[in-house]
């Protein structure tokens, strides 16, 4: 029998950490490949489940094993609250690339401009997942599969698909690019196979993409407010494509935040 922390330990470089409850989860709900798991409280892992997620119950029975807390910590570059971490099998490239490039799309995809913050990326990613984009892509120097960026899009890089490209390898379909001089967004009605982006938080968009760009458009902000931060940029905009009805099978309404 293969000792799991062996096998963590072999395999971590090559793997997506997946970093707390709610990662796990996630990853395990959309079909994510997990070689190994574990929990300093196997018992209080497997009570969240039952609580808050019992459809993927079964299966982290099976996957979780109980570690000291010492050993977790060690696997870990910061402890999760929940204390519980998994090594998952990130999708080839070249599935990505097909998932990508397929048409016709139902949904968008969302393209960050040189993003910096590991986070923002991160919580774009979550945002995407769950409006039903079709990937989030970025270009320029961050690894959108960073464990930061995993850890602030709660494993919900399973649900969609998310890459890094240069701005002339980017999917085809027309590219809405968010910028302060463009068009009112209000006022266009985004296609399902739009390629939406956004700028990096301090920069705005680079050059490339500017050019690259078929329209701009803006978002509706009161005079003097400098700028909205870049998660909340990507939801205004999917929301707008999905009040302009897109992303039909979206269920009514929104569920309360999920933390854990």
């Amino acid at each position: 029998m293969t000792d799991p922390l062996a096998l963590w330990r072999r395999t971590a470089d090559a793997r997506v950490l997946l970093d707390g409850f709610h990662a796990v989860k996630h990853a395990v709900r959309f079909g994510a490949e997990i070689p190994v798991a574990v929990a300093v409280d196997r018992r209080a892992a497997l009570a969240l489940a039952d609580e808050l997620a019992p459809d993927v119950r079964r299966t982290l029975d099976a996957l979780l094993t109980e570690v000291p807390e010492a050993t977790y910590a060690s696997l870990v570059p910061r402890p999760h609250p929940t204390a519980v971490a998994a090594l998952a099998v990130r999708p080839s490239r070249e599935a990505r690339l097909l998932a990508l490039s397929r048409l016709p799309r139902t949904a968008p995809v969302v393209v960050l401009d040189e993003p910096r913050n590991l986070g923002n990326a991160g919580a774009v990613i979550r945002l995407a997942a769950g409006f039903g984009a079709t990937g989030v892509v970025t270009t320029g120097t961050l690894d959108p599969w960073h464990p930061t960026v995993v850890r602030g899009g709660a494993g919900l890089h399973f649900a969609t698909t998310v890459e890094r490209l240069a701005v002339d390898e980017l999917p085809p379909g027309p590219v809405f690019a968010l910028d302060p001089e463009g068009e009112d967004l209000r006022g266009v009605k985004l296609p399902d196979d739009a390629v939406l982006a956004f700028g990096s938080e301090r920069s705005g968009l680079s050059a490339a993409l500017r050019a690259r760009a078929d329209q701009l458009l803006a978002l509706p902000m009161r005079p003097q407010v400098s700028s909205y931060n870049l998660a909340t940029s990507v939801a205004m905009t999917l929301y707008h494509w999905s009040a302009g009805g897109g992303g039909t099978e979206l269920r009514d309404g929104f569920p309360g935040p999920d933390t854990i």
